[in-house]
């Protein structure tokens, strides 16, 4: 079908269902476009507290399709392609995190957003990308953390909370992990007047070179109250792309252009038309562990 009418397809189907869309920043242009909310995994947690809609459809890996279904049990919530999951979500598993917080009793778990359900729900508190440091700073300074699973947002974090009694898990994103001094010296080199932003998923050594680091919310920020400046980002190219499409004035470009996820690549809006049609590939969280996960991601929202 041509992507005119598999556009006006999802559009038509999303108002018979009563469903809204989300998109995740990394997701294929063609697919934010159709989405009614687009952002990162702070932002979309945020909205899918506030809806009322009956279907979710949830363009992003599980885990995030996941914390839609945590936060609104009552909804269907259905993501377009099942083996969309997150390898750097897979580096801790719920079994891990109960071994040390056997050998680390006192403890405190923070699960980034990026982990499973069953993650979620043997943690303390969630953080995202955004809000991590503040995350860690409502925890009381003499208790020690364990923050998994990425060990660079966790490095981040250290850093800007001044903090050592933080554990870090040895995770990681392969996307942003990939990153190197060399990828940003080129960029600057290519872009000698843009500022420089990455994503604290990167390496030490490539947030000790950069500009700014930040979320993609933040980087989204940043270009909105820089119109007109060039830009260039440490982060998957579908953050690029956003940018480039809502604020053609605003040059951005990728520091490097095989910063892929091929997780979040998976979902295409065919695949978005089928799931609505067939109302298939919906998102199920057994009550037991949803429960438990609900508190710790509602903790984070709190804050």
């Amino acid at each position: 079908m041509p992507q005119d009418e598999l556009i006006e397809r999802i559009l038509s189907m999303k108002e018979e269902l009563d469903a809204v869309i989300f998109a995740h920043n990394y997701q294929r242009i063609e697919v934010q476009r159709i989405a009614d909310f687009r952002g990162d995994s702070l932002e979309l947690a945020r909205k899918a507290k506030e809806l009322d809609a009956k279907i979710i459809l949830f363009c992003g890996v599980m885990f995030m399709a996941e914390t839609a279904k945590i936060l609104n049990p009552e909804k269907t919530v259905l993501i377009p392609d099942v083996q969309s999951g997150c390898p750097l979500a897979a580096h801790a598993s719920a079994d891990d995190v109960i071994a040390m917080k056997k050998k680390f009793p006192n403890y405190a778990v923070v699960s980034y957003i990026n982990s499973s359900a069953e993650v979620k729900a043997v943690s303390d508190i969630i953080c995202t990308s955004a809000n991590s440091v503040k995350v860690v700073n409502s925890i009381p300074e003499e208790r020690g953390i364990i923050f998994l699973p990425d060990k660079n947002l966790c490095y981040y974090t250290k850093t800007q909370t001044h903090r050592e009694n933080i554990l870090c898990w040895d995770g990681n994103c392969y996307v942003h992990d990939r990153f190197t001094v060399e990828d940003l010296k080129n960029a600057r080199g290519k872009h000698p007047k843009a500022k420089i932003i990455v994503h604290p998923e990167a390496p030490p050594d490539v947030q000790k070179v950069a500009d700014f680091i930040a979320s993609t919310g933040g980087m989204y920020r940043f270009a909105k109250e820089h119109r007109g400046e060039e830009i260039v980002l440490g982060t998957e190219v579908g953050m690029v792309e956003r940018i480039n499409d809502e604020f053609p004035d605003t040059p951005t470009f990728p520091m490097s252009e095989s910063a892929i996820c091929s997780n979040m690549k998976l979902i295409t809006l065919a695949k978005v038309a089928r799931s609505l049609d067939e109302k298939i590939f919906e998102v199920v969280v057994p009550d037991e562990i949803a429960e438990r996960a609900k508190i710790a991601i509602e903790k984070m929202l709190a804050l």
